[in-house]
C-alpha cells in the first residue's frame, strides 16, 4: 500500500487524490463499484476527514467516481462515445459495446400535437400523436431518457407494441414498411430537473446533453420528434470532420 508521506511538499489531500487515481486505474475497484468509506481511508492513511472530502472532489471533478446521497462515493462507468452521423437505434448501440440493452417505460398515450412540435413535424396543430417516453439503461445503469412523438396516422396502433424488448424503430420498419432515412438535430447541454434527476439517478442539477431530433421516413415525410436526455457523465458525443 502507497503511504501518505508527512514531510512532503505535496498536500495530504493531493497525495490521497494521486494514490486514490492510481487505484482506480488499476482496476482495484471496478466500475460501478463502491469504493471505501471516509471513515475507512481516515483509518488506512491516517489523515483527516477534509483530507479525503477534498481527494475525493478531485476524483469527482474529474469523472472518475460519483457520489450517490445514503450509499457512498462510486467508481464512474467508462463514458460511452454516440457518433452523430447515423440513425442507429440504443439497443443495436449497446449490443455492439458488448453491454446488455435495457428499457422501462414511463409513459405511453396520444396526444395533441402542440403549435411547436407541430410546427417541427410540419403537420397541423392538434394532428394526433404517438408519445413513448423510455428510460434507457446498459447493464442496468439508467443512460438516458427519450420522449418520442409520432405523427400517429403514419402508424396507427403503434403504442400497442412491447417497447421493452422491440426497439420503436424496428416496428416502424416491420410494421408500417417506415424506414428512417435521415434526420435532423439539434443539442445543447442542460440541467436535470427534479424528475430528470430522479429517473437517471443522478443529483438534480447535473449536467445532460440535450438531443432534439427530428427523423424523416422514405420521400422526405417528417415521421418523429425525438427528445433524448443523455447523462453527462455517461456520454462523450463524437463526430468525424473532413477538410
Amino acid at each position: 500500500m502507497i503511504a501518505i508521506i508527512p514531510d512532503s511538499p505535496v498536500s495530504f489531500y493531493q497525495q490521497l487524490y494521486s494514490i486514490l487515481r492510481k487505484e482506480i486505474a488499476r482496476g482495484t475497484w471496478k466500475p460501478g463499484e463502491r469504493m471505501p468509506s471516509e471513515m475507512e481511508l481516515i483509518r488506512i492513511y491516517g489523515v483527516s476527514r477534509i483530507t479525503v472530502r477534498q481527494a475525493f472532489d478531485l476524483l469527482v471533478n474529474e469523472g472518475l467516481v460519483y457520489r450517490r446521497r445514503g450509499s457512498g462515493t462510486f467508481v464512474t462507468m467508462p463514458p460511452i462515445e454516440h457518433g452523430l452521423n447515423r440513425i442507429i437505434s440504443f439497443t443495436e448501440d449497446m449490443q455492439r459495446r458488448g453491454l446488455h440493452p435495457g428499457t422501462r417505460i414511463i409513459s405511453s398515450r396520444l396526444e395533441p400535437a402542440s403549435t411547436i412540435v407541430a410546427a417541427r413535424l410540419g403537420i397541423e396543430t392538434g394532428t394526433e400523436l404517438a408519445v413513448l417516453e423510455r428510460l434507457r439503461l446498459a447493464d442496468g445503469t439508467p443512460m438516458s431518457v427519450e420522449h418520442s412523438r409520432l405523427v400517429h396516422r403514419h402508424c396507427p396502433g403503434i403504442l400497442d407494441g412491447d417497447y421493452t424488448s422491440t426497439p420503436l424503430h424496428e416496428a416502424l420498419r416491420d410494421r408500417y414498411g417506415i424506414r428512417l432515412v435521415r434526420a435532423s438535430q439539434a443539442i445543447r447541454a442542460v440541467n436535470a430537473d427534479g424528475k430528470l434527476s430522479e429517473i437517471l439517478a443522478v443529483a438534480e442539477g447535473t449536467p445532460l446533453f440535450y438531443i432534439e431530433r427530428v427523423s424523416f421516413q422514405q420521400g422526405g415525410i417528417p415521421v418523429e420528434y425525438l427528445q433524448i436526455y443523455h447523462r453527462g457523465d455517461r456520454y462523450v458525443l463524437y463526430n468525424e470532420l473532413i477538410a
